[in-house]
């Protein structure tokens, strides 16, 4: 699903490059689709697509000993958009048949022999890989519910199951998103979710950033994207308006929902704005207790919650909504059932804070790397298949 030259981060791409410390790689970038180019999409991997089409790049690449990207020389159509059920599924296989060809190519270029195949969550664009390359073990790896946005839901509802019941074993990045997928296969293992956390310690010297020093304290702060299919506005109006000696700070971009909310009618909620990666630590460490109000929906239920390693590397008290994928940091969090119980859980946040607390928290963060995500894929794999062979 990730492509190697995407501009963010990715799961799959961490994951690649855990397991290339000890086994032999072939990343498959995301294939060019008609509709992409004929738009004229203008983001880096369209951009790269068009260039390896017409020989101005290479369409393999090694960037480690054990370690190529593949970028496949086709166009796949885009077929989503067709409605009948046995149209869609034709021609998605027509498409995985194409790619699948330009993988093998790549594969017989590597030489690889018995290989693993490693689906990114890809249930509409590659639901018949397998079937055509034929891997020694197949695995599918599921680290959002996509099947809660429209685009994914109209032919994904019966792709995605499918696709689970034929892999040899699904993986997952939270508990949510790992009983989902036992309903289709009895092996799906839950293996975590890697970070990288080295951007956030306590031990930085952080300098209180210009805009957070005039505020007073104590001061609850969330630092992330503000958009209202992620975030309940409901419960950080009940945090300002229930405890106004409360300042609440809000750091990241807003989408039109949080732009037109009554909070900024607030005196004590301040909206500082999108800040660069590298100053978002030094906002997070200004903060008293950290929140994650999280909305409550099928977008946003089996999300493994990122931010919240984030705050706890720094060692801060943590209030968040209560999730099954949050159940993972009850230890070491404060969870709330309703906005009602922020007021309470913030309040022992703020009481119960010491340096003790703050070295289990961060200790329990830094636990969360890919060295050990990928420790329990291997566990995963031995589980479900005890005579699979390859480099732990």
């Amino acid at each position: 699903m990730q492509s190697w030259d995407t501009p963010i981060g990715s799961n799959c791409k961490n994951i690649a490059m855990e397991v290339a410390r000890h086994n032999r790689v072939l990343y498959i970038n995301r294939a060019a689709d008609r509709y992409s180019l004929w738009r004229g999409d203008k983001s880096p991997e369209v951009v790269n697509r068009r260039r390896v089409m017409r020989g101005e790049l290479p369409v393999m690449e090694q960037v480690s000993p054990n370690f190529w990207v593949y970028t496949p020389p086709v166009v796949l159509d885009s077929v989503n958009w067709v409605r009948p059920q046995a149209l869609f599924d034709a021609w998605t296989k027509i498409n995985n048949q194409r790619l699948a060809r330009s993988i093998q190519k790549a594969i017989q270029e590597v030489g690889f022999k018995d290989f693993y195949l490693f689906n990114d969550n890809d249930f509409l664009r590659g639901p018949h890989i397998q079937e055509v390359l034929r891997p020694a073990v197949s695995i599918y790896y599921i680290r959002d519910f996509l099947l809660a946005q429209d685009y994914f839901k109209r032919h994904g509802e019966r792709t995605e199951p499918a696709l689970m019941k034929r892999a040899d074993l699904v993986v997952a990045n939270s508990t949510y998103l790992a009983n989902y997928a036992r309903k289709y296969n009895k092996h799906s293992y839950f293996i975590g979710q890697g970070c990288d956390l080295s951007a956030f310690s306590p031990e930085a010297g952080y300098a209180i950033p210009d805009d957070i020093s005039p505020i007073k304290r104590p001061i609850i702060g969330y630092a992330g994207a503000l958009l209202e299919f992620r975030l309940d506005i409901a419960t950080i109006r009940h945090l300002a308006v229930s405890r106004p000696d409360w300042q609440v700070v809000l750091v990241g971009p807003e989408d039109d929902a949080f732009r037109r909310s009554d909070l900024h009618g607030l005196a004590n909620v301040h909206f500082l704005g999108a800040k660069a990666f590298e100053q978002v630590p030094a906002y997070i460490n200004s903060f008293d207790v950290c929140i994650n109000p999280q909305a409550l929906n099928l977008n946003t239920v089996g999300n493994y919650p990122r931010k919240v390693d984030e705050y706890l590397a720094l060692g801060k008290p943590v209030v968040a909504t209560a999730t099954e994928a949050m159940e993972l940091f009850a230890e070491h969090s404060y969870l709330c059932a309703d906005k009602e119980a922020y007021i309470g859980q913030v309040e022992r946040a703020l009481t119960e804070n010491n340096a003790a607390r703050q070295q289990a928290r961060r200790a329990f963060a830094l636990g969360h790397t890919w060295e050990n995500n990928v420790a329990e894929l291997y566990r995963a794999i031995d589980l479900a298949i005890p005579e699979a062979v390859y480099a732990k």
